[in-house]
């Protein structure tokens, strides 16, 4: 979740779980080589919500740590967008942490979600009527944000905060119970504590890691099927009805078939809209229909805009020009753990670098050259008196790309994973260099133009991988 070197923001409002989280990250920031910035939002829900934010103000100064905060008319965004009370806190206090850092003021932003809360979340999915995907309900790790806590009790932070003395506010709303997520709070979990088992909050919270835990592998396999079997047009998506209908060809249980078909039509759709919120178990039922028996020519609208055609053997997806997509959602929010190491080279000798991520050791070797010129491959050799340093290794960026050797024009590097026929699943943890600020090598793949060896080259910068 954190590395070193991070400026991390601390969300807090003033209530028991953040405070907590506060002195906790205090307590370890220099053993973690990480410097604090308190962030806080003003809902403006309550008379007394600007004395909070005095509170964590004045919390923030005792601790030496820098103190920004910001506000936003919650009611007047729900009213506007009609979104419950509840969403519109959330969507304006995350807008106010995508913002902070998008302007470089922290790198990550951690909150506290406790066990409690997850098991909350899970259900009232549950109650919703959520699938498997809804029940992973809160991610450890969701692109820049992370949550520490999510695994300790709410009772605990607050044992821990009356060990030391601290004191914190309690926002009354929290046991408003004309809202359903007090109500599961105060009256639904006790009961399944009390009368079912008191180990009801780390059950539900372990269906939640493996809820993730299923997601993610499901996630990597349509994505891979996805790559494999989809077709690009100048309409939109094209797949063989073969394709879709038997997607796993050496897989002959209908059910598991059933199964990837279901959650491969979603990808597709998602790939003309943006995102699937709108498509329902039977507008999938539809699109298998007309996979299975339907003639050419025929067509099936969809939500949003999205038109499905059967084209002889194919179904094309495709998109209505006067319904503009809604924006992706990153993947990063279904809980991809990203990396970001920072690399400073030697003038000769080697640099070891540790990515857990992705169980493995780089190691950054400076040699001379041209005498060791043949015996490896360019696709791992730079100029070292190319690289400014420190060199940053992380993962795979959307976007990414630079001008490869031997081309004139910049690639991006979606396209050339594409072409090396790299999983679609495996691209998100895929490792790239950069030297100031622009990618310069990716594994695997011939490096930058401007950073490539050549006959002036004095020292290269080989790079190895080996397993942890």
């Amino acid at each position: 979740m954190i590395t070193p070197g991070d400026r991390l923001g601390v969300a807090v409002s003033g209530g028991a779980d953040s405070i907590a989280l506060l002195r906790l990250l205090v307590e370890i920031r220099e053993r973690l080589g990480i410097s604090l910035v308190v962030l806080h939002f003003d809902h403006q829900l309550r008379p007394d919500s600007a004395s909070d934010a005095r509170f964590v103000e004045k919390l923030a100064r005792t601790f030496q740590i820098p103190f920004i905060e910001s506000s936003g008319d919650v009611k007047a965004a729900a009213t506007r967008h009609k979104w419950n009370l509840e969403d519109a806190a959330r969507r304006l206090r995350y807008q106010f942490f995508a913002k902070v850092i998008e302007q470089g003021r922290v790198t990550r932003v951690a909150v506290a979600h406790t066990m409690d809360d997850q098991a909350e979340t899970v259900l009232a999915r549950i109650l919703r009527g959520a699938g498997p995907a809804g029940l992973a309900a809160i991610y450890p790790v969701a692109g820049h944000i992370i949550r520490p806590l999510l695994g300790i009790r709410r009772a605990a932070l607050r044992k821990y905060l009356d060990d030391l003395g601290q004191s914190w506010r309690e926002d009354a709303t929290n046991r408003d119970t004309s809202r359903q997520r007090a109500r599961i709070r105060e009256h639904l979990l006790p009961l399944l504590e009390r009368d079912f088992s008191p180990r009801a909050v780390e059950h539900l919270a372990n269906l939640a890691r493996l809820s993730a835990e299923e997601g993610r592998f499901w996630d990597a396999l349509i994505e891979d099927r996805f790559a494999v079997s989809a077709h690009r047009r100048p309409s939109g998506v094209a797949i063989a009805v073969e394709a879709l209908l038997t997607p796993l060809p050496l897989v002959s249980e209908h059910h598991a078939l059933r199964s990837v078909t279901e959650r491969l039509i979603r990808r597709l759709y998602q790939e003309m809209r943006g995102d699937r919120l709108q498509l329902t178990s039977s507008h999938i039922e539809q699109v298998i229909r007309l996979a299975t028996l339907s003639s050419s020519g025929r067509r099936l609208e969809l939500p949003g805009g999205v038109r499905v055609t059967r084209n002889f053997g194919e179904l094309v997806f495709s998109r209505d020009k006067a319904a503009p997509p809604r924006r992706a959602r990153s993947k990063t929010e279904r809980g991809t753990v990203g990396y970001r190491y920072v690399v400073k080279l030697k003038d000769r000798g080697t640099t070891d670098v540790s990515v857990p991520e992705l169980g493995t050791r780089f190691r950054l070797k400076v040699i001379d050259w041209p005498q060791r010129a043949r015996e490896t491959t360019l696709r791992s050799v730079l100029d070292a008196g190319r690289l400014s340093n420190p060199l940053i290794l992380r993962s795979w960026h959307p976007g990414d790309g630079y001008c490869p050797l031997g081309r004139r024009k910049r690639r991006k590097l979606k396209e050339m994973l594409r072409s090396a026929r790299v999983a679609a699943g495996e691209r998100s943890l895929w490792p790239v260099l950069e030297s100031g600020g622009q990618v310069v090598w990716a594994k695997g793949m011939v490096p930058a133009a401007d950073c490539s060896v050549g006959d002036e080259t004095c020292a290269g910068l080989l790079i190895e991988e080996r397993n942890l």
